[in-house]
């Protein structure tokens, strides 16, 4: 058995994002499109003598002593019987309050890495079920796992889905690779539950799902009509939010939107010396990534 596991965690961004009324479980469902962008956590996972014990070194940022690495590791631990102790070391690249999906993409690469580190050969349903039980946006990332080992992710290559449900409800699509997204990060960081009272409080009426979202995603980009339900309530608490996707816009993005639920802004590019050129503009107040 190897001590020790490194491996990198893409951050993803939403193409539309409809947010549907909360379900009698507290969930909502949502519909959107999840595509991984090549901007990277990198994790370590090392086995140590301890037994039932997580411990985590997350650089470039403080976790609470509670965090989606002790939730999984718990998770795993009851699933699989082990109760070797490990050390997790997280180089933070993805914000946190980002809506980048940092957090989730972690917790699904640390459930994979104990997988392989203790040979446990949980099956994919085993890998989702565990998903499940640390956030709604780990099925997206364990799904993309699945698709091929991870291998993608060692040379860089998106994976794409359809989502639904709570996040449960994967339909994998052809990821495109004929655009360039640029990540603009306002300085602010939004709560996921506080996005959710927000945009639950600006609900009004039903929410119309979207009609064939891989037919849109298949148009040229200046031709989508994606919305985000999160934009316009987060951009009205945040004016810093809303400020970073004027300034995105206005820089001749084919499209931009938030991603998730906030605070990160994105402009998708169909020709890439345009993104290069709003990247060097931007980058002047915001801290921005080229993906």
């Amino acid at each position: 058995m190897s001590d020790s596991v490194s491996v990198l965690c893409p951050a993803k961004i939403n193409l539309g994002l409809r947010v549907f009324p909360k379900r009698a479980d507290g969930f909502h469902h949502i519909q959107s499109i999840f595509t991984t962008v090549n901007l990277f956590d990198e994790l370590k996972v090392t086995v140590t003598g301890e037994r039932n014990t997580c411990r985590v070194n997350a650089r470039g940022m403080k976790l609470p002593e509670e965090n989606t690495f002790t939730k999984a590791y718990k998770a795993f631990c009851v699933l699989t019987g082990i109760d070797s102790g490990v050390l997790v070391e997280v180089d933070k690249k993805i914000p946190a309050g980002g809506g980048l999906g940092g957090g989730s993409s972690d917790a699904s690469s640390f459930i994979q890495s104990l997988n392989s580190l203790f040979k446990a050969q949980l099956s994919d349903s085993d890998l989702l079920s565990l998903a499940g039980q640390v956030g709604s946006d780990v099925f997206f990332f364990t799904s993309a796992l699945n698709a091929d080992n991870g291998k993608r992710f060692g040379f860089y290559s998106p994976y794409c889905a359809v989502v639904g449900g709570r996040g449960e409800k994967i339909h994998e699509i052809e990821a495109r690779n004929d655009f360039s997204v640029l990540l603009v990060m306002p300085g602010v960081e939004v709560s996921t539950k506080e996005a959710y009272c927000l945009v639950d409080n600006a609900m009004n009426g039903n929410v119309e799902p979207f009609d064939n979202m891989e037919v849109t995603y298949r148009k040229n980009v200046a031709d989508w009509n994606f919305v985000n339900d999160f934009t316009i309530p987060v951009c009205e608490s945040y004016a810093a939010v809303g400020n970073a996707l004027s300034k995105i816009r206005k820089c001749g993005a084919d499209f931009a939107d938030m991603s998730g639920s906030g605070s990160t802004v994105f402009g998708v590019f169909e020709d890439r010396k345009k993104a290069l050129a709003a990247r060097d503009c931007l980058e002047k107040r915001f801290r921005c990534f080229l993906a």
